[in-house]
């Protein structure tokens, strides 16, 4: 059976909204188990509130908590029993355990990543790559959105080649890349995206279309969006105010008078349906690509019913073989960290 490790002590809801989203994916998926890492009488006292098969649930406790206010390097070095790092190294340890995820700090977390799983042979810089809600009803991978603020134009070929295996593990067919731009023409762009646009072109393994716009993650026709970590973070946040900028919206007009609310009854399928489409945060989390085991970050705010997906996402991405795919496009097109 495979063991999901989840942070029980990572981010905002935490521990209360990370079990319970957890166990509800025990509910989804009866060939799963979850390891719990955390202060133990805390996460005793909110599995309590719960029925479930006690076989398939384990705590390891945890006597330290890494926070947003700590520096990620030295509390993954200092805070040796925090959840974050006693669930990595179990991963490290544990060849049943299919992935790793927290809610917990984002430098914390790419920071214990890379020291205690390691990176895949070849791989510069691992990436960030959240699932966008498109216009299809699909979703846009947005490859990098923030571990790489600074980046060079061979991280960016690299991204679309590890977008590129995580959307196939998903079970896309020849998934669409695009760079992330300011214009569609072939020659916009600084001198980075300039490169970076050459390199992705040049890849023999992925279906390169050229470059695209901001409104494109969620509007057009690819599958993949390559940007550099500051960019694409800009456009995560930017999408993340949209939908709360549109629910806001909405909720005051409905609120307006009785024809609003009446108009709001007749509507309110369409309108939870477009609050969905808009909140990225429910289809899971975002994963760490690159590292030799799959680790994946949720959102700091996430409450169950994102956590619940994001457990999934971590046994689907180790079913669809997602380390293994990487590893052979690398191989298959030379990519070295030299080059």
């Amino acid at each position: 059976m495979l063991k999901v490790i989840v942070d029980a002590m990572g981010g905002d809801n935490a521990p209360s909204e990370i079990v319970k989203g957890a166990l509800l994916a025990l509910e989804k998926r009866k060939d799963i188990m979850l390891v719990f890492t955390g202060d133990e009488a805390l996460v005793a006292h909110e599995l309590d509130k719960y029925s479930f098969d006690d076989s398939r649930v384990e705590v390891v406790p945890c006597t330290e908590v890494i926070t947003n206010d700590d520096s990620p390097t030295l509390a993954v070095r200092q805070k040796r029993d925090s959840s974050l790092v006693v669930g990595l190294r179990r991963l490290k340890e544990d060849d049943t355990v299919a992935g790793f995820l927290s809610a917990g700090s984002t430098g914390a977390v790419l920071t214990g990543g890379i020291m205690h799983i390691g990176r895949i042979k070849g791989i510069m810089r691992p990436a960030l790559c959240p699932g966008i809600p498109n216009v299809r009803g699909t979703q846009t991978l947005l490859c990098d959105c923030g571990a790489n603020a600074e980046c060079k134009p061979a991280y960016l070929a690299q991204f679309g080649i590890m977008a590129t295996a995580y959307a196939m593990a998903r079970g896309v067919k020849d998934p669409k890349v695009g760079l992330l731009n300011n214009g569609t023409e072939d020659h916009k762009g600084d001198q980075l995206h300039q490169e970076a646009y050459r390199l992705l072109k040049e890849l023999p393994d992925i279906d390169f279309v050229g470059n695209v716009e901001g409104r494109d993650i969620m509007y057009g026709d690819v599958d993949i969006v390559v940007a550099d970590g500051f960019s694409g973070n800009i456009a995560l946040k930017s999408v993340e105010g949209c939908g709360k900028t549109v629910s806001a919206v909405l909720k005051a007009e409905f609120k307006k008078n009785f024809s609003g609310k009446l108009s709001y009854l007749c509507a309110r399928k369409q309108i939870n349906r477009l609050r969905g489409m808009l909140d990225y945060a429910r289809l899971g989390g975002s994963p760490f690509l690159g590292l030799k085991k799959l680790v994946v970050k949720c959102h700091g705010s996430s409450k169950a019913d994102s956590i619940t997906p994001a457990v999934l996402q971590v046994v689907e991405a180790y079913e669809g073989d997602l380390i293994g795919r990487i590893s052979e496009m690398l191989s298959h097109v030379g990519f070295t960290e030299e080059a």
